[in-house]
């Protein structure tokens, strides 16, 4: 049976091509929104986190309703950390909008989510979007796309794709490029034309994929997915099976997407995203299924994490002073209920109660964990990152990426030196307009840390952009961070005195009249040596006057040290405190001769 009157599409893209305003264009021009009504943009980024960075982290539904037909839209991430997300979501889909930029073409995480989605057999629609942009090489990246899609080697039907050009910031879509157009008609006409139809049994047995979590403070657990066979209505006896174990459940009520809102119904049936709650323990991958006839969905197959740091309890000096959840208690429940949602993440519990290993895609992926827990109220404090290593055939292999990085011609040699130390391979070279596109292959080790330098190294008008490449074998030793630490040892109230000395000692990460303590690190010194130093001096007042005394302090303003930042720059023997107000880097071991004990105790 086909369901002609539902249209499931997920729409793919890399960081910033622009699907989310996409999304928001098409909801206004279905009248999901009153005219008179002001809707914010990008209505689809709704955490705090997704809208400053500018990224989606989160998959997010929502459905538009276009001729009598519903069409269920799903708006996914770009960044190649949050994968995990993608993969999943193509579960509940049968067609996917692959949009490209104009200019830029398809980049890095535009091939890792269309591998995903032809590995899965759903049918492609391109939109080739910022047509208005003034560099725009429209049949350039058209040409592109079709190489792309016979590299990844799509087969005849999905081959033969529709194209169509968008401006989805001004919410216009045409079938060719001479075409008139002020609305998103071409567009929704080719979902509703290309995108197959939900095929299945609707009065066959229950089977439903729960492929994302939810939570809500009244209703607790929701779980989102599709219905792959059957009809779903409140009070259901169910049973929820993995393939191996069954356990008998209720559903309580039942809920479908219209625009952005979750309406309770009586009944989904076959083709629909649906969402369910009253089963307070759902997994990812789960099925809810008939109880006469269990059978299970075909498992979701996740990429593996290639990252991991050791999250520890505060112990600082200042452990408690400005967060609510401090103990370890607090951040173990915490870490474990991330694991539910978050499927590409795994925790681990340590030898030492106070430390867990949390493994992740990336460097992005567990910051903005990180960063969601200290604005929830969590004081902990974080390891360097480290990779994950394997043993294959014997030998220990480590992850490597695919960089792509776009430059000015003229910081090319800089760029190009800074890899070659880092083990980067470079396969490919392009030029554009006024810029390079270089493509290498890289450890991961070597990423870590190189974002801060590239930037510098091109003045901030360097793109750069990584994803997942696989695993080889380890490439030997990568240089790390080639400067010391300059590190307080004493506590107390830092002055522009104490820090107009230390100026020519390196490159300071604090202000006059901050808080600080032994151990503490304010900054990056001039020498590959750490070096420890008294930001709180105070000048000493003497009978004697002179007329250079009073002249003003001149000091140069320090360097903002981020969660990220952070992250990058500590070395094996530092750690990144974070409370809800402050992010500090300090020594592992705060107090100097234990930390020189502790030297020559690993030298011995």
């Amino acid at each position: 049976m086909e369901r002609k009157d539902i249209r499931n599409i997920a729409i793919i893209a890399h960081v910033d091509h622009g699907k989310t305003t996409l999304v928001d264009a098409m909801l206004k021009q279905s009248h999901v929104f009153r005219s008179n009504e002001k809707v914010a943009e990008r209505v689809m980024d709704s955490g705090d986190i997704e809208r400053e960075r500018g990224i989606t982290i989160l998959s997010k539904n929502t459905s538009v309703m276009h001729d009598g037909v519903k069409i269920n839209i799903v708006d996914t991430p770009g960044h190649a950390d949050f994968g995990g997300e993608v993969e999943r979501v193509l579960n509940m889909v049968d067609g996917v909008l692959l949009l490209v930029d104009a200019f830029e073409g398809p980049m890095p995480q535009t091939k890792y989510v269309l591998r995903k989605a032809l590995e899965q057999k759903l049918k492609p629609i391109v939109v080739i979007n910022k047509i208005d942009k003034p560099d725009a090489r429209v049949s350039e990246v058209e040409d592109e796309v079709l190489e792309l899609f016979m590299e990844l080697e799509a087969d005849d039907d999905q081959l033969d794709f529709p194209v169509i050009y968008a401006n989805g910031r001004d919410g216009i879509a045409k079938n060719s490029m001479d075409d008139d157009s002020d609305n998103l008609e071409p567009l929704f006409k080719c979902i509703i034309e290309n995108c197959p139809c939900p095929k299945g049994d609707a009065d066959g047995p229950l089977q439903f994929m729960v492929t994302t979590l939810d939570y809500d403070d009244y209703v607790g657990k929701i779980a989102v997915g599709r219905i792959v066979r059957g009809r779903m209505h409140p009070n259901q006896q169910v049973v929820i099976t993995d393939g191996e174990s069954q356990r008998k459940a209720k559903i309580g009520r039942v809920y479908t997407y219209e625009g952005l809102k979750r309406v309770e119904t009586d009944e989904a049936s076959m083709g629909d995203i649906a969402c369910i709650i009253g089963i307070p323990d759902l997994k990812i991958g789960e099925t809810v299924a008939d109880p006469e006839n269990p059978e299970a969905l075909p498992k979701i197959n996740i990429d593996e994490p290639t990252l991991s740091m050791i999250f520890y309890v505060n112990d600082s000096p200042f452990a408690g002073q400005d967060g609510e959840f401090v103990t370890s208690r607090h951040l173990r429940d915490r870490l474990f209920r991330e694991v539910q949602t978050n499927v590409s993440l795994r925790v681990e519990e340590t030898d030492s109660a106070d430390a867990f290993k949390v493994s992740g895609r990336g460097e992005l992926h567990i910051a903005v964990l990180i960063e969601e827990m200290r604005r929830e109220g969590y004081e902990l404090q974080v390891g360097k990152p480290s990779v994950i290593t394997k043993e294959i055939n014997g030998k220990k292999c480590e992850p490597l990426e695919a960089l792509t990085i776009d430059v000015p011609q003229e910081f090319m040699g800089t760029v190009m030196e800074k890899l070659g130390t880092r083990k980067a391979e470079m396969v490919n070279m392009v030029d554009l307009k006024g810029y390079t596109r270089l493509e290498f292959i890289i450890p991961a080790r070597g990423l870590i840390g190189f974002r801060s330098e590239f930037l510098t190294a091109t003045k901030g008008n360097g793109i750069m952009y990584h994803v997942f490449h696989g695993y080889a074998p380890w490439k030997g030793d990568i240089p790390g961070r080639t400067r010391g630490s300059l590190v307080a040892f004493e506590s107390g109230t830092t002055t522009g005195y104490g820090i107009f000395n230390l100026q020519d000692r390196g490159v300071m990460f604090i202000n006059p009249g901050e808080e600080i303590y032994l151990g503490q690190v304010i900054g990056e010194s001039n020498r590959d040596v750490d070096i420890d130093v008294n930001p709180c001096k105070k000048k000493h007042l003497t009978n004697t006057r002179s007329s250079a005394s009073d002249e003003a302090l001149r000091l140069i303003p320090p360097r903002q040290m981020g969660l990220e930042k952070s992250l990058e720059w500590i070395n094996e023997d530092e750690l990144v405190e974070v409370t809800p107000h402050n992010i500090r880097i300090r020594k592992a071991i705060l107090d100097k001769h234990d930390r020189k004990k502790a030297m020559r105790k690993s030298q011995q």
